[in-house]
């Protein structure tokens, strides 16, 4: 006589349960590591006379800050080539915006660019509207950053003395850049 035996599968179901346990053990112990050790950032609180470039600033000055930026390091380095930083004239044959009159200035506020000195160069805008006039402060060292300052006043002035604190008793706002968490993702307090 024969006799036959029935053999059940082994059960996966006592398997999965484990394993799904021990990953949401693991997710739980990475959120509460994360959480204790994860060092926040706050946002930098902004001087009287500073002014947040993201956040504070129209598009076509977002643009002009941002072109005054890059032609500060090309400046910077024609400055050591030839000893003193270039004309206005030469800045606007190499191309370089915000300096060379093109669609883009046009639409940006037609500045009027001028060097008040070997450091100093002025854009007055003539819609003022549109972008409000900008300084750019070249800084004297090779390591240091570029400082440029804004003005939405129309009419503006060559300033005789470019200390920040005589800048801002001015009327000037200095343009900075911090990189926080805002960067991508926006939250207005």
């Amino acid at each position: 006589m024969s006799r036959a035996q029935v053999v059940r599968p082994a059960g996966a179901g006592h398997e999965t349960l484990y394993v799904l346990l021990a990953a949401l053990v693991i997710v739980l112990l990475a959120a509460a590591v994360v959480g204790v050790r994860g060092a926040r950032e706050d946002e930098v609180a902004l001087g009287a006379h500073e002014i947040d470039a993201r956040r504070d600033l129209t598009p076509a000055e977002q643009g002009l800050y941002t072109d005054l930026r890059v032609a500060a390091d090309e400046m910077c380095l024609l400055r050591e080539d030839t000893g003193s930083s270039p004309d206005i004239d030469v800045l606007a044959e190499e191309g370089l915006p915000p300096f060379v009159v093109d669609a883009s200035s046009e639409s940006r506020g037609r500045h009027q660019w001028q060097r008040l000195s070997d450091d100093a160069y002025l854009g007055r805008s003539q819609a003022a509207e549109v972008a409000g006039s900008f300084l750019l402060l070249l800084p004297a060292e090779a390591d240091a950053e570029p400082v440029v300052w804004l003005r939405r006043q129309r009419d503006v002035a060559p300033p005789l003395d470019r200390s920040a604190t005589a800048l801002a008793d001015a009327g000037w706002q200095q343009v900075v850049s911090h990189y926080d968490a805002g960067v991508t993702r926006q939250h207005r307090h």
